[in-house]
Formats: C-alpha cells, sequence, structure tokens
C-alpha cells in the first residue's frame, strides 16, 4: 500500500510539474489574447448575457435552459474543490496558491469558453432513448475528427473512472460531520449514497432543476459566512493580502502545523487545485452546456466567464482568506474539509463547524450528482442512441455510486493525487481539441462579435446558429 501511495504522489507531481502548469496557464493566456480578453473585461455584457437571464427559458435547440446547463457544471465546480481542495492548496502550497488559483481562473475563463463552443459545435440529438442533446470528449472524438475507435476506448475509460474522482467528495463529508457532529461515517456515506441516487435516478431535467435551486442558495449561505470572517477581522486585511501575494513568490517558512512551501509548491498546488475547482481545461464545460437552449454557442460560453467567476474569485477565495485569516493552516494537523471546518469552527464557535459542515456535505451531494451527468455521458456514446443505451443507465448508476459509498475512508491526501492524475488525463484531451479545431473555434466566436450580434443589435432577426452533428 505504501508503494502504491508513493508511487501515486510521484505520478501526480510529474503530471502537474512545471511543463503541465505552463501548458495550462499558457494556453489560457493564448486564447485570452485571441479573444481580446472579452471574457475577463465585458463583465457588464457578459452578466446581463448569463446571471440576468437565469429564468429566462432560452431560445434555440436545446433540451434545458442556459442557466440549468450551467447549473449543471456549477454542481462539479461549486463543491468541495472550493472547500477541501482549497484546503489541501494551503497546507501544501502554503497561502501564495491562492494567488495562482486566480491567475489559473483569470484566463481559465477562455479555456473554459473554448470548451463549451465545442460542446455546442459537436453535439448529437438523442431522440430514440432520451429525447436529450449530449455531447462529451468521445462525442468530439468521433464527429470532430472521425475517430470512432478512439472514441470508444475514451469513452470507456471516463465512465469506468470518473466516478474514483468523487471519493474525494464522501471523504470531505465524512471528515467533516464526524468532527462537527460526531455523526458515524457509515451513517453520513449511506445517507448521502441513498439521495445521490434517488436525484440521478430522474435523470437530466430532475438534476439540473435541483441544481438550479440548491447551488444559488448554497452558495450565497457559504460567502455570508466567509465574508463574516473577513469583517471579524477586518483590521487585518491588508497584512493577510500582502502575505498571500508574498508567498506567491517567495519560499514560506514552516511555522507551527505548517511545514512550508516552495514557490514552485505554490504555482503546481495553486494551479491544480484552481483548475479541479472551475474545471477550466478539463472538458466539463463541452458536456454541461451541449444542453443548452441557446440562438448561438458563443452566446452560451459566456458561462464560461460566470462559473469561473463565481467558482474561484469568489468561493475559493472565501475559504482561502478564512483558513488564512484564522491561521488554522498552521495549528492544526487536519487537511482537506476537516481544515476549513477547524478554521469555521475558531473563527465562530462550534455553530461555524457545524455550518461549515453542512455547507461541505451540500457541495459534495451536487457535485457527485453533476459528475454523474458527464460520466452518463460516456455512456450514452459507448451505447449509441438505442434501447440498450436507456437499459444499461440503473446499472451504471449503481456501478457510479459504489466508489462513493464504499472508499470514503481512504487517506485525503491520497484520494487527491489520484483525482489530479485523472484529471490530468482530461486536460491533455481537452486542450488537444482545442488546439486541433482552433480555427473553427475561432470562426464561431468571430461570427457572433462580427455579425450575429451586430444585427440582433440592430433589431433583425438573424437565423439561429445551432448544431446537431448526427443530421449532418
Amino acid at each position: 500500500m505504501q508503494q502504491l501511495t508513493d508511487f501515486l504522489y510521484w505520478l501526480d507531481d510529474l503530471l502537474w510539474g512545471n511543463a503541465m502548469t505552463v501548458i495550462v496557464v499558457g494556453t489560457g493566456i493564448l486564447l485570452s489574447l485571441r479573444f481580446a480578453f472579452r471574457y475577463q473585461r465585458m463583465i457588464r455584457f457578459n452578466f446581463r448575457n448569463t446571471f440576468a437571464k437565469m429564468f429566462d427559458k432560452g431560445e434555440g435547440e436545446g433540451t434545458i435552459t442556459g442557466f440549468q446547463a450551467a447549473c449543471t457544471a456549477l454542481a462539479n465546480t461549486i463543491g468541495t474543490g472550493n472547500i477541501s481542495g482549497v484546503a489541501t492548496a494551503i497546507v501544501s502550497g502554503g497561502p501564495g496558491a491562492l494567488v495562482w488559483m486566480w491567475v489559473s481562473a483569470f484566463f481559465g475563463m477562455s479555456t473554459k469558453a473554448c470548451e463549451i463552443i465545442i460542446g455546442q459545435r459537436y453535439r448529437e440529438h438523442y431522440q430514440k432513448s432520451m429525447d436529450e442533446y449530449v455531447c462529451d470528449r468521445s462525442f468530439v472524438m468521433k464527429n470532430a475528427f472521425g475517430w470512432k475507435k478512439g472514441a470508444v476506448v475514451l469513452a470507456v475509460f471516463c465512465f469506468v473512472f470518473g466516478p474514483w474522482t468523487c471519493c474525494v467528495q464522501t471523504e470531505a463529508v465524512t471528515s467533516s460531520l464526524d468532527q462537527a457532529f460526531g455523526i458515524p461515517s457509515i451513517v453520513s456515506v449511506t445517507v448521502l449514497g441513498i439521495t445521490c441516487l434517488i436525484t440521478i435516478w430522474g435523470g437530466l431535467k430532475r438534476i439540473s432543476g435541483v441544481m438550479s435551486k440548491a447551488i444559488p442558495i448554497m452558495a450565497v449561505l457559504y460567502i455570508a459566512m466567509g465574508l463574516g470572517v473577513m469583517i471579524l477581522n477586518f483590521t487585518h486585511i491588508p497584512s493577510v493580502i500582502a502575505l498571500v501575494f508574498k508567498s506567491a513568490f517567495s519560499p514560506v517558512a514552516a511555522a507551527g502545523g505548517f511545514a512550508g512551501a516552495t514557490v514552485r509548491d505554490a504555482i503546481q498546488y495553486g494551479v491544480a487545485r484552481g483548475m479541479y475547482s472551475n474545471d477550466a481545461g478539463t472538458g466539463y464545460g463541452m458536456i454541461a452546456h451541449a444542453s443548452a437552449k441557446t440562438d448561438h454557442p458563443v452566446r452560451q460560453s459566456l458561462w464560461g466567464w460566470g462559473e469561473v467567476c463565481l467558482d474561484t474569485m469568489i468561493v475559493c477565495s472565501i475559504t482561502a482568506f478564512t483558513i488564512i485569516f484564522t491561521g488554522s493552516y498552521m495549528e492544526s494537523d487536519a487537511t482537506s474539509g476537516a481544515l476549513t471546518t477547524f478554521a469555521f469552527t475558531k473563527a465562530y464557535g462550534s455553530i461555524g463547524g457545524q455550518l461549515t459542515a453542512i455547507a461541505i456535505t451540500v457541495f459534495a451531494w451536487t457535485t457527485i450528482i453533476g459528475m454523474y451527468y458527464t460520466c452518463e455521458k460516456s455512456v450514452n456514446y459507448a451505447f449509441g442512441d438505442t434501447e440498450r443505451n436507456r437499459k444499461m443507465m440503473p446499472l451504471y448508476m449503481i456501478y457510479y455510486m459504489l466508489p462513493c459509498v464504499v472508499f470514503y475512508n481512504i487517506q485525503a491526501d491520497i484520494l487527491w493525487a489520484l483525482t489530479d492524475i485523472i484529471s490530468a488525463a482530461y486536460v491533455a484531451i481537452t486542450l488537444f481539441f482545442i488546439y486541433a479545431k482552433h480555427k473553427e473555434i475561432f470562426a464561431l466566436f468571430d461570427d457572433f462579435w462580427k455579425r450575429y450580434k451586430p444585427a440582433k443589435d440592430r433589431g433583425e432577426n438573424p437565423p439561429y446558429v445551432t448544431f446537431d452533428c448526427k443530421e449532418e
């Protein structure tokens, strides 16, 4: 077991070393330059076309509204990565890891937008087995490149190994509920497993409906808790911000229970955890947004800004500042969700730890459900728009939940290393898609800003730009 653990740590460190960091951040920089930073600087326009239209039914072809698709995507992003992942980043990379989360998120907005455009461009409408627009990495591999055999292999990899990335969710739930309430892990994981299974059994419309209600409410409550910590420690804000930026560019010495961190640690863990949290570059965006009703793929891609901004710039920052303000990373040996629970307990007393444990539980619950949807698309591809696809769904739901409820008690660092390794594979595939199909992405981007949007602004009604590769 120790040899396996050492191997996972070594592979994690290798995959998320300097090369991956440069490639991921560098891709975001190149795309942002090509897009003239529209996803970062046009905040008013982006907001009007995303959060301000969250209750609109949407225009164009699709299965669910753009907001529901975004909430399904946010279920993957606003989860324990914002709580547990940030905690592990601070423990391993020091306070400076937060700066590199911001950097990866700022440029990652453009990367996430490309994923959404690809998902809309190469989606298919499954009418026989589920009446749903679907896309994932396998659909793109077939429809964009014609690699049908490779697409099947990729689909099998994703639906077999995808559920294992959710083990970090149940570990965070069991550890935080045990610390805050003393609830036995077997009880927590049983309730979590049953409720998740009931929800995913209802399919996309139930999943998106639940996410569109649970995510906004829980995010607002968690943000309010974090802002309270900052208000209580208002006089320390300048020194904490200075510490964060200083730690991002210089080594941090060991102190208390903190083992110290190098600049390389800050960059590596900041980028890796930031990406796991907001999913920019992992390919999940193309899956969740493929089903959205929209009049143009680029309009839906504006949610790339909304998701990354809310997820990393706001929610992740709330967690990191709480841990740093309270000094918890130096006082406790805890990591993952337990450290964040400890930090809020220190700030508010026992009620703070209890509220955090509840937040972690809800976020983990929504993430497990959202991740199921992305894994299910690989099953859909493998079995096609047939009766076999419909019959496989109940069996896959059960398989999907098994790692979550059986392997929750593995050491958190091991689970995060495994998650990082699988995420690295997803990133490599997604970035390949973006580079290989960049001309089509840029053509759609330019079409929206130079033709479609000006026509709409003039009061014209240009035809919707929608795609269904099954009909091509």
